[in-house]
């Protein structure tokens, strides 16, 4: 059940954005368990003294998000929350571990040869300059979240299995001291091949997420080219926006 929450009705922010929030900030932090369901929109809206076309809209705000899902003959049930991932120069790692949703890594490949031509002109190396490239399958509370590849050039650091399984490749990377200060990313969409799909746990055609980021320590040394999809359905970037 939804606890009562004080809505500001004086407030420019729309009704249903401040009970959706509300309800997001819940499923978040644990209070309303995932896998439990929604009360009827009609005594919810009872209950917290706004009309039903206000309910209905803010719960379909959650369902869009992927927060909640509508069950025909099961109601409206709370499924697990997207990771919400500012748009910053951070490594995915880092921000899972600062919100409390147990990284781990599987090393799917690492191996040590010439780049790429696209990853030697976006590190900005000669032709045929080495990189270790890492293929790593990244999950959050024991789901797969994320497939990443990653190049990073062979003078900047040597980098192990275990280390990396360990340990996020920011975290590596500023140890040694070349911490990632600048950065260029793309981000975009497409859906999930088979092989991806049989990765992440979803069904070929699932729509992902994709960011492609080349990253520059204080020097200007780029030290990092990454390629990564995510599960669309458990991940979303946030921005923040003000003029």
């Amino acid at each position: 059940m939804v606890p009562e929450m004080g809505l500001d009705r004086t407030s420019p922010v729309p009704l249903y954005f401040q009970v959706a929030s509300r309800v997001q900030q819940l499923i978040e932090s644990g209070e309303m368990p995932v896998g439990g369901r929604l009360e009827n929109e009609v005594e919810l809206a009872e209950r917290l003294g706004v009309s039903r076309p206000t309910i209905r809209r803010a719960v379909q705000y959650l369902v869009e998000r992927g927060v909640l899902v509508r069950k025909r003959g099961a109601g409206t049930q709370i499924v697990h929350p997207k990771v919400r991932r500012p748009v910053e120069l951070t490594s995915l790692y880092d921000d899972l571990a600062k919100t409390g949703q147990k990284p781990r890594t599987e090393v799917q490949t690492l191996r040590v040869g010439p780049a790429p031509d696209h990853v030697a002109e976006a590190l900005g190396l000669d032709c045929n300059a080495h990189v270790t490239w890492i293929e790593r399958l990244r999950f959050a509370d024991g789901e797969p979240l994320a497939i990443m590849h990653n190049a990073v050039p062979v003078d900047v650091l040597p980098l192990s299995r275990a280390d990396l399984e360990r340990h996020g490749l920011y975290e590596l990377l500023r140890a040694a001291g070349y911490a990632p200060r600048m950065a260029s990313q793309v981000v975009g969409a497409r859906v999930a091949t088979t092989a991806e799909a049989r990765m992440l746990g979803d069904v070929r055609g699932a729509p992902l997420l994709t960011m492609t980021r080349t990253a520059w320590d204080a020097s200007g040394q780029a030290v990092e080219y990454g390629s990564h999809i995510y599960r669309a359905t458990r991940y979303a970037f946030e921005l923040t926006l003000s003029t």
